[in-house]
This record gives structure tokens, sequence and C-alpha cells, in this order.
């Protein structure tokens, strides 16, 4: 089961919006095939593996298969696993973790039991289910996993007044930082990010950016202030960003960016303050609009408005904090979570399953947020 986990995660930023699987077939101790799901739309991990045993000439009639999910039992884009898994004659399943899409959950422990093969579950559990917690969380809220990443000094500021802000961590921070994006489904900024910094926002080697399953970006831009000249309306992916604008934007502003990007109306949120009732645009409706389209996973990297929205709204499920060996200092500095804070110390966001990681000088922070 070991060796499944690391086969599936050799699918890592490329299976969404399905999740991660590894498989391995053995018969009196030894490995006959092995495989891992690639992408969404080609063979599953079981299925990969019992291919790699026929390639080997290897024959699976009476085997043992080692998969990391429960086997799929419906039709999707690909066959169930479990008819190719009965099929194949083998003789037992033992499974990780158990799919927890409440349509699927247990159904093909049942097909592969009626059909006289042994199932075992629950062997590494833990570390299956952690394997997919974005799946998981999608495929049963239908609304994306939603990490908060910023880059921070140590008095936890991510600019200077000016809004000066490269670079504050150090090298193998931002290459992690692009680990994060890799992992991501889609990445989202506010506007003032965009007008300050005028970002790519794409997953990059060096200045290069990487080939691959596309990175949509998402710019909440209430008042249609995106300029057409910005990276994120002019490059090569302009067909994966997205601006999120409000009812009262400028209608000519909305039709000159819809002819070069994707443009959607968000609702405002319900809001006491006149300072933000024309404003704030729904992130809720937003993630449930983005959930049904297929985005598993949002990474924000926005400011400290955009940060706090998400954080103190109830809205993220892990941070990525990372600290660079620095102190700013100054009122007026840019926080890396600003909005109007919480009122009381009962109302303070709490982190948990926290995971502290040197990188060069810096230090990065994961958690779940509480």
């Amino acid at each position: 089961m070991r060796l499944a986990l690391r086969l599936a995660r050799k699918g890592f930023g490329r299976t969404s919006p399905n999740p991660m699987v590894g498989a391995v077939v053995v018969k009196r101790g030894k490995i006959l095939g092995q495989g891992w799901h690639h992408r969404a739309g080609e063979p599953h991990a079981e299925i990969e593996a019992l291919r790699d045993a026929a390639r080997q000439g290897q024959a699976t009639r009476g085997a043992t298969i080692y998969v990391t999910l429960e086997p799929c039992c419906t039709h999707g884009r690909t066959p169930p696993c479990t008819e190719a898994i009965i099929a194949a004659g083998l003789q037992r399943v033992v499974v990780g973790a158990t799919d927890p899409n409440p349509e699927h959950a247990g159904r093909g422990f049942a097909i592969l039991q009626a059909a006289g093969i042994a199932v075992e579950q629950g062997v590494l559990a833990d570390e299956c289910a952690k394997l997919n917690e974005v799946f998981n969380h999608w495929i049963v809220r239908r609304t994306p996993w939603v990490t908060v990443k910023a880059a921070m000094t140590l008095d936890g500021k991510i600019a200077t007044a000016s809004g000066e802000s490269k670079w504050i961590t150090g090298d193998q921070a931002r290459a992690y930082g692009m680990k994060l994006r890799q992992g991501s489904d889609a990445i989202l900024v506010g506007i003032n990010t965009v007008l300050a910094d005028d970002p790519s926002l794409t997953v990059r080697a060096g200045k290069a950016a990487l080939p691959g399953r596309g990175l949509r970006r998402i710019i909440l831009d209430a008042r249609a202030r995106t300029p057409l000249a910005a990276r994120v309306v002019t490059d090569e992916f302009a067909g994966l960003t997205t601006i999120v604008v409000g009812k009262s934007a400028p209608k000519k502003n909305v039709a000159a960016l819809a002819r070069r990007v994707n443009v959607i109306m968000a609702p405002f949120a319900k809001s006491s303050s006149p300072a933000t009732r024309h404003s704030s645009l729904d992130l809720r409706w937003l993630l449930r609009q983005i959930g049904k389209e297929g985005v598993t996973s949002l990474l924000v990297e926005g400011g400290g408005e955009v940060n706090a929205s998400f954080l103190l709204g109830g809205l993220a499920q892990r941070v990525a904090f990372f600290y660079a060996p620095k102190v700013l200092g100054g009122s007026e500095s840019r926080k890396a979570v600003a909005g109007e804070g919480a009122r009381s110390l009962g109302e303070v966001v709490g982190l948990m399953d926290l995971r502290w990681q040197k990188l060069g000088e810096d230090l990065l922070l994961t958690a779940r947020v509480g």
C-alpha cells in the first residue's frame, strides 16, 4: 500500500477533477504490475496496473490488488474498475480509503464481494484519505478546497506602504509556491494585486511558464478596473482568465474585457457596512459557481483584504504562510491579513495540524483552518 501511495503521488497536479490513485497487483509475494491514474479521462490506476501485468506476460488470476481508493463502480469517462477486476480473475482487493462520494461510497466493495472477491478495507486509511483531501472536500460539498497563501515578514507584512513586495522570501520559498500552483485548479487574486504588480499568475520554472494542465486565473474586480493591457488579459493564457465583476460595474469596461477574457457577474455579499455594501462580491456564490465548473482546488494569493475575506469569512480550509527573517514595521505597511479583524478573541481564526518547514532562510507554516 505504501508503494501504491508513492505511485498515486505521481499524478499530483494532473488528475483533477479526479483523485490521485495508485495500484499494485501482487501474487505469492511477487509484484505483477503497478500503475497510477495519470489524468482525467485516461485509465484509472487499477487498469494501468492490470495492463502493466499483461505487458509483462503475468497471469493475474488469483492475485491480489492493492489500491489506495475504493475501485469505481459506475460508467464515467472510463468503464467501472470493478468490472475489470472481476474480469481479471483477481481473488482479493485491499483498499486504503473508501470513496467519499455519497452516491458511490461502499458500492464498489459490495459489487466485488458479490462476485466472490475478498475485500479488505482501511489499510493506511488516514494516509490514503489525506492524499485526496482536496478531492474529498469537493466531491462532497461541490465547492473547491481553498488554500490561502502569503509570503510575509516576521511581523506579518507582505509589502511596504508603497506596495513594494519583490522579493520578501527567497528562491526555495518561491519554488515551493510554484508547487502549490501546480497542485491547484485555479488561482485567485484581487484587482489591487493586478494594478500593483501586473502578475502573470502562471506555473513557472524560472521565468518560463510550464506546459501542461492550464491554471485558471480568477480576478476579483467588482468595478471592472482590470487594464486591457494587463498580462492576464493579453498573454497566451488569456483564455484561462476569469474576471469576476459586480452588477454596478461600468458596462463599457465589462464589454471590453469580455472580448478578451471570460467575465462573470457575481452578486454582492450582504453587508451592514455602507462602505462595503456595493464593493464586496459574494464569495460563497463564487465558490459554488466554480465548483460546478470542476474547480476542485483554489489557491488564494490575494492581498490583505482578499485573504481576510476568505479567512475571516470561514471560506478557507488551509493556509500556507511563508515567513522571511525580516521585520518591515510601519503602520502603513501592507498586512498579510487585513480586513476589519476579529471583534473578540472568541472570533479568532484557529489553526490546527500545524507543520513547519525550513526553506532556505525562510519558514513555511502549513495548517488546517479550524
